[in-house]
């Protein structure tokens, strides 16, 4: 490690990719900017690690599509290596009665594969689709600034207000956006299609890390989110990153390393340096110091105001409403190393391995869903677990040798809180759930658990640990109604400022949340620039 020293206009805490980001868009606009990064490598959750000789895993986040168009033109990720390689089909559900559904951004294809279950379905779907797209259309332009803030509005908000709202009403979606915003997603996905496997597909998105069912109000907002882009071709189709999710954050970070930006990795940062009562800079965990004007964190809330920043730096209401963030998360991550590709015995015929390309989906039935939440709600792992799997190697042969491939399993659930005094560190718990994910995918691919060459269980507790992230959430903070917009990460602190002048927050426990999308980072600093323009 080089140690940082010195001074610097800005210092950013986190080289995630929202972190990345930040730094960039400060560098750009003329700022001297340091990144400080605790692990050995930048990416936060996009990296792609070797965790075995010659397999190269995406080891967290694992598929890209909601980054934002203006980060991909302002910083010229492209031509600083990011290749993206679009899935075509994007979604492969199995079914045990031997019947599958493939979905993708060809609309023929996607009539002919639920016109196998129900004509009324494939005749809906499009219109389900579009009426996405409606909503998702009117709200993306909020993602791309700070949130209207009641407690606050300014002429802009009011401008952006007006222009919305004329457009929701031509479009006649504002019912649609209402709904989305609160409701439950099971009673949508019910009123629009009656083909099981294609609710339960669907609703996958609705529940993705969090310790939600599709039942659950507010539900249908995560449905929602997850469509917020189109990296992968068409609306809601996600893509792989050549070279895994690391090559993502490498780009970001080879381009914010042209603008000038200093980012040094293996450097925790212990506190937040603060005089009279203005952040100052940031202490290391080796007892080093370095002075900047401006520090943005991109850790999460609860990590940057109640551990690196003590009781007395910050107002007493404050601190309550961070402490009552709520964190809850039922995910866990597996990554496999495998020797051949599975074989599913609801393989479409004469498809090559084109079904695997995308995401597979093991959960056939809403109530599927449910019954694994219920499992969570009491505090244990799901005895069968919902499992989504990627086989990017089918799509890019530079993470495996040939012949071989890498796997990744985002499962759900395996709540962070355990009954009964239990822990993920209790000895075999882990690998009992790991034999429960891999037992519901032997029924679907016989001789899958044969092909394991090795493998790696990230429990919750896992994900705090190694990427920082409280509880296990992937979205640094639940993305519920009462915790978006303005009132992510607190009411009346939605604008990325914090009650200590000169801290800044940039990490997803701001708006617009979680994902791979560099917005919370791009918006950070842009209103850290506005308002260092005013000096």
């Amino acid at each position: 490690m080089t140690t940082p020293g010195g001074s610097y206009d800005a210092i950013v805490i986190g080289a995630g990719h929202n972190g990345l980001v930040a730094a960039a868009y400060l560098a750009r606009a003329g700022l001297s900017v340091l990144a400080l990064e605790r692990r050995h490598l930048v990416g936060g959750c996009c990296v792609t690690e070797e965790l075995w000789p010659g397999f190269r895993s995406s080891r967290a986040a694992y598929v890209a599509s909601l980054i934002r168009p203006a980060i991909l033109k302002d910083l010229r990720l492209e031509s600083h290596g990011l290749k993206l390689l679009p899935r075509q089909p994007s979604s492969f559900t199995p079914l045990p009665d031997g019947r599958h559904l493939l979905l993708g951004s060809d609309a023929a294809e996607n009539h002919r594969e639920v016109a196998k279950f129900s004509r009324r379905d494939a005749e809906a779907l499009p219109r389900y689709e579009a009426m996405l797209e409606r909503a998702a259309r009117l709200i993306e332009p909020f993602l791309d600034r700070p949130p209207i803030d009641p407690h606050g509005l300014r002429l802009s908000d009011w401008a952006a207000l007006a222009s919305v709202g004329w457009k929701a009403l031509r479009s006649r979606s504002l019912l649609d956006i209402a709904e989305l915003l609160g409701a439950p997603a099971r009673p949508i996905l019910e009123r629009w299609f009656e083909c099981e496997a294609l609710r339960a597909t669907l609703a996958t998105d609705s529940i993705i890390g969090a310790l939600v069912s599709p039942s659950t109000p507010g539900s249908a907002y995560v449905l929602l989110h997850h469509v917020m882009g189109d990296a992968g071709g068409a609306r809601g189709v996600w893509a792989y990153v050549q070279g895994g999710m690391g090559a993502f954050a490498e780009a970001i970070h080879s381009s914010a390393r042209a603008l000038g930006v200093r980012v040094e990795t293996g450097a925790e940062a212990a506190r937040i340096l603060l005089k009279d009562g203005r952040a100052t800079g940031v202490a290391l965990a080796d007892g080093r110091e370095v002075r900047g004007r401006l520090v943005l964190s991109c850790a999460d809330p609860r990590v940057t105001f109640l551990r690196l920043l003590g009781p007395s730096d910050l107002p007493e209401d404050f601190r309550r409403r961070v402490e009552a963030i709520d964190f809850s998360a039922a995910s866990a991550k597996i990554n496999l190393a495998l020797d051949r590709l599975p074989r599913f015995t609801a393989r479409p015929e004469g498809a090559g391995d084109r079904e695997l390309r995308g995401t597979i989906h093991l959960s056939p039935t809403l109530d599927f869903i449910e019954k694994a939440y219920l499992d969570a709600v009491r505090g244990e792992p799901s005895k069968q677990p919902i499992v989504e799997m990627t086989i990017p190697s089918t799509v890019d042969g530079s993470l495996a040798p040939p012949g071989k491939h890498v796997a990744s399993m985002f499962v759900q659930y395996a709540p962070a809180r355990l009954t009964g005094g239990a822990s993920w560190d209790d000895p075999g718990l882990k690998e009992k759930f790991a034999e429960s994910v891999f037992a519901v995918i032997e029924e679907y691919a016989p001789g899958f658990r044969a092909s394991i060459l090795h493998h790696e269980v990230l429990s919750p507790l896992d994900l705090e640990r190694i990427f920082g992230l409280t509880g296990g959430n992937i979205f640094h903070g639940a993305m519920a109604p009462h915790q978006l917009f303005f009132l992510r990460p607190v009411p009346g602190w939605a604008r990325y400022r914090t009650p200590v002048p000169g801290l800044y927050l940039c990490g997803a426990g701001t708006h617009p949340g979680g994902g791979i999308m560099g917005a919370c980072g791009r918006n950070a600093a842009t209103e850290a620039l506005r308002v260092w323009r005013r000096g």
